[in-house]
């Protein structure tokens, strides 16, 4: 399936946009490391969806906004984004850091959103349960705790790097202190408002994530008790790509 790559613009800040496919549209919002690549798993989307696949403001090959302060400014944006695109009945898909920014937005309107999938979200801290401190880590280190299989760990760090690539790898990093830094990778605020989210959600895990452990499902589960869970054995913090038939089979039904 072939994904264009154009660039728009919303509230002054261009973005760059990966999409491909037809069908309902299906927004993927990624996580700390970005979106740098189309993946097998959009690919398998786009044979149901029209994806879109947006690097956030600060990330990547997106312009860093002076607008940009806290995790909030990333919520609304992306509102504003669907409002530009005027696209509606959206599957919100979010990893991570992208799964954090799903539920802020969700909190807010969810008047163009189908459903919500979070996929091993940040966002929310659970009683007793400690996360990874990705900041202290290298990035060897954080590559190698997003799987299980350390075959696709090897096999994403034997990846050449370009200066490019080390310009945007800082560029991700430093925005995701300013957003998840202080508090660490949560909103203290935003467990309160869950309950205003009124569309369908599912919500995945790997059982063997060493980022963000699994057991914040059953916080979010909680905090959602309508929302399906879907805790995946041998996976780590990306599911989508260690298990991307059964990811997209997840999403898909």
């Amino acid at each position: 399936m072939t994904f264009k790559q154009t660039f728009i613009e919303v509230d002054g800040c261009k973005v760059n946009l990966r999409r491909g496919g037809s069908g309902e549209p299906l927004l993927f919002l990624h996580g700390a490391s970005g979106a740098p690549a189309i993946m097998p798993f959009m690919e398998k989307l786009a044979a149901r969806f029209d994806v879109l696949v947006p690097e956030h403001p600060g990330y990547g090959l997106s312009d860093e906004p002076q607008w940009l302060d806290n995790i909030h400014d990333e919520a609304y944006f992306y509102l504003d984004f669907l409002r530009a695109l005027d696209l509606r009945n959206v599957t919100l898909v979010g990893n991570s850091m992208g799964g954090w920014i799903a539920m802020e937005m969700a909190v807010r309107d969810t008047s163009r959103l189908k459903s919500l999938v979070l996929v091993s979200p940040a966002g929310v801290a659970a009683p007793g349960v400690q996360p990874a401190d990705i900041f202290l880590m290298s990035p060897e280190e954080v590559v190698q705790n997003l799987f299980v299989d350390q075959r696709l760990a090897q096999a994403r760090l034997a990846e050449p790097v370009t200066p490019e690539a080390v310009d945007i790898g800082l560029k991700n990093r430093h925005t995701t202190a300013r957003l998840a830094w202080e508090p660490r990778l949560h909103d203290p605020f935003l467990p309160k408002w869950l309950h205003r989210i009124d569309v369908p959600v599912k919500i995945l895990w790997g059982r063997e994530d060493r980022i963000l452990p699994a057991k914040i499902a059953d916080e979010l589960k909680r905090l959602m008790p309508k929302a399906q869970v879907h805790v995946l054995e041998n996976v780590g913090h990306l599911p989508h790509a260690e298990k991307p038939d059964l990811f997209c089979d997840i999403v898909c039904k």
